[in-house]
């Protein structure tokens, strides 16, 4: 089980990992742990959200430093606003639809952290506009609480005897 949860962990980082096929093998050898490995997956894939979070909080303030020590060394330059965030020039379009949705939405986007490609962004673009902390947790945990959930159930059904 350990292995399941550091998996489910860093695969809810940038690290290009899957924590879905981990989660079914060990389900396939000890189907009795079932709500166990859903809620170490779903425990370990929600932290590893908030790395993301705290990666995207962290890096706002950096930036906000930067920018600040930029205003402070003379006139603005007329390309300064270029890197705000949301801008064309620095965000992919996942991010740039992450921002949107989070702006529009708020916290409850984050149901959707479990998401492919764009779950990771949302998670850090929650952490860059300082949402909640309390309530990103909440709606990360469940959504991805759900897609284990479900796919959890739909395995355990395709294997079911007839």
């Amino acid at each position: 089980m350990p292995a399941l949860f550091v998996v489910s962990l860093l695969a809810a980082t940038i690290l290009p990992l899957g924590s879905e096929p981990v989660l079914l093998g060990y389900l396939s050898v000890a189907p009795e742990m079932f709500w166990a490995a859903i809620g170490l997956a779903t425990f370990g894939n929600t932290l590893g959200g908030m790395v993301s979070y705290a990666m995207g909080a962290g890096a706002q303030g950096l930036f906000g430093r930067w920018r600040q020590r930029q205003r402070n060394r003379g006139p603005k330059s007329a390309n300064e606003d270029e890197f705000r965030l949301g801008s064309a020039s620095t965000l992919t379009p996942a991010r740039a639809r992450a921002e949107l949705w989070i702006q529009r939405f708020g916290a409850p986007v984050l149901l959707l952290a479990w998401l492919p490609v764009i779950g990771d962004p949302l998670c850090a673009v929650a952490g860059w506009l300082r949402l909640p902390l309390w309530q990103s947790i909440f709606y990360m945990a469940i959504g991805k609480f759900g897609r284990y959930l479900v796919l959890a159930w739909a395995f355990n059904w395709a294997l079911a005897p007839v």
